[in-house]
């Protein structure tokens, strides 16, 4: 068994919630396999309206009728609803099926619910059950048990980081909660750890930066705490999700596309002939991405989003497979050897310049249809746009990744970037 696989089947059955008893196990866990920095922020620091919500842990769970337990909710984390309340007491039969909740898409699943983790100081208490536990219950009273432990929360993120000779850092991100589960969230880490065990020993350009954190929340609070000028030399990200089953690739781009590993990822699936989609975000899955985007860091996505067991029991360690997984890592590998090779461009000026000035000479020409100027072809209209594009790069961009965004050769790219550095205007590295 690969160390990823052992990575799904040790931690997957812990209810991982975000502040907890299992999620502080595996924290612990996954220090034990690589020297993780632990970055944590205790309960009370509100950041933009998020509350870290308390340490939470279940001790039992069941409704029982007549001294028959009926359901046991510590069968699996998902059949007590995230952050719980705790309930003891006799209902009926119509009170107890106001707080069960069931999956609409499967009769026998058990969904995900994990509303209350974002909206701590609104809780109930609750149960999630298949379909057809809920249809059987009969009229009548039945006896409730949900004890539960609280403690002050502490939001804990994991972060480790492979130095390059550059400032520059690639953030590889996924999500160590999604409590009982294994596709999502969880196969993104392992991916992750084997990335960057990969990397152990290598001289790189770039430094490469692992985080798993809890999702939206946990990057709200990562990304908070980083100043202006550390936060500029995040270069980039690559958020790892879902990455198990044998459904399709897909890579969802950050809006502007400005994202060297995803655009390097898109070019070997295409050259490979690796069955896959790429979109802008929000057209394939929506998730944590944009709490990156918030920060002005483009954070591009590796997933094999959709998959029918998503947000229930069912996505467990049987839906996970080693092929994928390895097929996963060694993509992102031949990625970030792909940006390793490229000369990358650093914008020095802010706003735009007029570069038709005879002190810059970088004027591409295309021509005034108005005045019968004769069409330009396809490599002057594409060099034009290229031209357009350097005063809108934020962030570093490889020369291929520009080549890809403009349909130029890399080499004519360089040549022309070139000169923008002559002129004192870009950094080449």
């Amino acid at each position: 068994m690969s160390l990823m696989m052992k990575i799904m089947e040790d931690l997957t059955p812990l209810n991982r919630v975000f502040c907890s008893r299992d999620y502080d196990r595996s924290i612990e866990y996954l220090r034990s396999i690589l020297p993780f920095e632990v970055v944590s922020f205790d309960a009370g620091q509100d950041l933009n309206g998020w509350v870290i919500p308390p340490w939470w842990n279940v001790r039992q769970a069941l409704i029982a009728r007549g001294g028959e337990t009926l359901f046991d909710g510590a069968a699996h984390p998902l059949r007590v609803i995230a952050l719980s309340r705790s309930f003891s007491g006799r209902v009926g039969v119509e009170e107890l099926k106001r707080h069960l909740h069931f999956d609409a898409r499967c009769d026998d699943a058990v969904p995900y619910h994990f509303r209350q983790l974002y909206r701590s100081w609104e809780r109930d208490w609750g149960f999630c059950v298949p379909r057809r536990f809920y249809d059987s219950l009969e009229p009548g009273e039945y006896d409730v048990v949900i004890e539960t432990e609280e403690a002050p929360g502490v939001l804990k993120i994991l972060e480790y980081t492979h130095p390059g000779a550059l400032p520059h850092r690639i953030v590889l991100a996924a999500h160590l909660d999604h409590p009982g589960m294994a596709n999502d969230g969880l196969s993104g880490c392992a991916a992750g750890i084997e990335v960057m065990r990969r990397l152990s020993g290598r001289r790189t350009r770039y430094t490469y930066c692992l985080v798993l954190h809890q999702e939206i929340m946990g990057a709200e609070y990562y990304l908070g705490r980083i100043g202006a000028s550390e936060r500029q030399n995040l270069m980039e990200g690559l958020f790892l999700e879902m990455l198990g089953t044998r459904t399709p690739l897909a890579i969802q781009d950050p809006p502007g596309g400005d994202a060297n590993l995803g655009a390097a990822l898109a070019h070997i699936m295409r050259d490979s002939g690796i069955d896959h989609r790429r979109g802008p975000y929000g057209s394939i899955v929506v998730n944590g991405e944009y709490v990156w985007f918030a920060r002005g860091i483009p954070m591009a996505s590796l997933s094999r989003f959709p998959y029918p067991q998503y947000h229930c029991d069912r996505d467990d360690i049987t839906i996970v497979h080693e092929d994928m997984l390895e097929e996963s890592v060694d993509l992102v590998m031949r990625a970030i050897d792909r940006i390793e090779a490229s000369p990358v461009v650093v914008k020095k000026f802010v706003g735009s310049i007029c570069v038709s000035n005879p002190a810059y000479d970088l004027y591409v020409d295309p021509g005034q249809a108005a005045f019968g100027d004769e069409a330009c072809g396809d490599r002057m209209k594409k060099t034009r746009l290229l031209m357009e594009l350097v005063p809108s790069l934020h962030r570093p961009v490889g020369v291929d990744t520009l080549a890809e965004r403009v349909g130029l050769d890399s080499t004519e790219v360089l040549a022309y970037l070139e000169r923008w550095a002559e002129k004192g205007l870009i950094d080449i590295v």
